[in-house]
């Protein structure tokens, strides 16, 4: 098992390393928006774009970016769950990268947290596809033939227990893979040689941030379509 410095803190050990770490990048998320907050101020100001990088630059990237995506997926009918995609998006991307620094152990690296936020995204579309359809929305499970009804629902019950379960497995697993090639060639060889990988680890960290914030705003967009 892999050394990790938020073992270190009292009661958490290996065990719960990954719970340490998503708290401590939860808590780092919460107060960088806060002066984040802090930077935008009010009026004219809060409207007019940041000209240099900062923690505010930063937000508004990831929410323009997040937002031509939603547009893309969702219509501009979707732009009301900008706020729950951007902060997936970002406490994955977060948490990624922080598997990147040596010692550290990322959340999104242990299956007990991917599979709790593939949960709440199914929770969470299925919540809001009840929300704007009503009734109607159960309808799909049973396809567009009523004497297929029953063999479609179950197929379709599958399809959908599956989704956060496949949500979690491919992020931990991905994850766990990229920082374990990272973590052997920082072993072996400290300087020069890791760092095409570390390049390569972080280009990942972007790419699974970004699969997972994708998956959850198609299988969103499916639910609440007006279509059922």
């Amino acid at each position: 098992m892999s050394f990790s410095f938020t073992s270190l803190i009292p009661g958490v050990g290996h065990e719960y390393a990954h719970v340490a770490t998503a708290g401590i990048v939860t808590a780092g998320l919460v107060g960088t928006a806060l002066v984040a907050r802090a930077q935008l101020g009010t009026g004219e100001t809060a409207v007019v774009p940041a000209s240099k990088f900062s923690v505010r630059g930063f937000f508004e990237f990831v929410t323009e970016f997040i937002q031509g995506l939603v547009d893309m997926v969702m219509g501009h009918e979707g732009r009301a769950f900008i706020p729950l995609f951007a902060s997936v998006f970002t406490f994955v991307l977060i948490n990624n990268l922080v598997g990147v620094v040596p010692g550290m152990t990322p959340a999104t690296e242990n299956l007990n947290t991917t599979l709790a936020m593939g949960l709440f995204i199914f929770l969470y579309y299925n919540y809001y596809g009840l929300k704007e359809n009503g009734v109607s929305y159960l309808k799909h499970f049973l396809g567009p033939v009523l004497w297929l009804g029953p063999l479609m629902l179950v197929i379709e019950l599958i399809s959908h227990f599956v989704r956060p379960v496949s949500l979690g497995l491919r992020l931990a697993n991905v994850m766990r893979g990229d920082h374990t090639v990272v973590g052997i060639f920082l072993d072996l060889v400290p300087l020069a040689l890791p760092i095409p990988f570390y390049i390569l680890g972080i280009f990942v960290c972007f790419v699974q941030a970004f699969v997972f914030t994708l998956l959850s705003m198609v299988y969103v967009a499916m639910a609440t379509a007006h279509d059922h």
